[in-house]
């Protein structure tokens, strides 16, 4: 370990008392946080959120998730760039010289929200392709983690990546739903996977409940995110495990069941989401909250 990594640890001794926890995908740029965001962020921090990655996912919301850091510095930071769904706005390199300056911003820590969806036809696969491997050049250009998002599209995205070779910095996959066979993929090319409140939602014998509990999922490439306002962690799933419902405390879920619904989640769901993860492991919620907010300090410099 290194001298950085013991500063790290040394920061973080807290979280086993405290269960700190960082969000590294929230869409706070979200107009549905757009008359009581101050609030948001205030619980957040009450619930032990101690920092928020912002996720910029077009042009004009990589601004505005910049635009949030410097409102709250410290505890938001923001990330640039364009979803593959909106692949197709990239047409001229006016857009794309906005998208390298806010990217290239010091409060900006990763590159993305950028990937390949082939579910839907917003934006052409070929037009995707182009798009995200402009933006992953960019990662390599400023040296900051790529952060990916990635729907039935695994081994272009893959396929992708390995162009790079050596350049290529760390890769996260976002918000990951897919299955074991597709973990197992990411964690051997040494990716990371954001778990979001999905945990409650998949019903698959094959998919991240199974990478979590048969321990394939090590916890040093393991990161935690709510995807607010998306990805409600339903704690009342009926296939939802006891075991893993007994690991749910009673403060946790006070914060999803007051502030969070199926239409707005919140980053305070996060020590919920820790909690039914270290449920799934069968770990010690702590053990899971230092790991994941040591990977996200270390990985994006949110320690600076």
């Amino acid at each position: 370990m290194t001298s950085e990594d013991n500063q790290i640890s040394e920061e973080l001794k807290g979280c086993y008392e405290n269960l700190i926890v960082i969000d590294i995908g929230a869409n706070l740029t979200n107009k549905k946080y757009g008359r009581d965001l101050d609030s948001v962020v205030q619980r957040a921090k009450d619930a032990g959120v101690q920092k928020i990655m912002v996720t910029g996912t077009s042009v004009r919301s990589s601004k505005e998730a910049l635009r949030l850091t410097r409102l709250y510095p410290s505890t938001i930071y923001s990330t640039a760039g364009v979803h593959p769904h909106d692949a197709k706005s990239m047409t001229d390199e006016e857009t794309w010289a906005e998208l390298q300056a806010t990217a290239a911003a010091p409060e900006c820590v990763a590159i993305g929200e950028c990937g390949l969806n082939y579910t839907k036809d917003f934006s052409e696969p070929q037009v995707q392709r182009d798009v995200f491997k402009r933006q992953v050049e960019m990662a390599c250009e400023l040296r900051k983690p790529v952060f990916v998002h990635e729907k039935e599209a695994q081994d272009d995205l893959i396929k992708i990546l390995d162009e790079f070779g050596n350049r290529l910095p760390p890769v996260v996959i976002h918000s990951f739903t897919g299955s074991v066979e597709q973990g197992i993929k990411y964690i051997e090319k040494g990716f990371y996977l954001g778990i979001t409140g999905y945990i409650c939602k998949d019903k698959s014998d094959g998919g991240i409940r199974r990478l979590l509990s048969e321990r394939i999922l090590p916890l040093d490439k393991l990161l935690v995110e709510t995807d607010s306002p998306f990805m409600y962690p339903n704690m009342r799933a009926s296939k939802l495990p006891l075991h893993v419902k007994d690991s749910l405390t009673e403060r946790s879920m006070n914060f999803v069941n007051r502030y969070c619904t199926f239409q707005r989640n919140e980053p305070c769901a996060l020590p919920a989401i820790v909690e039914l993860i270290a449920g799934f492991l069968g770990q010690g919620p702590e053990d899971v909250a230092l790991a994941t907010a040591f990977n996200a300090l270390k990985l994006f410099g949110l320690s600076q």
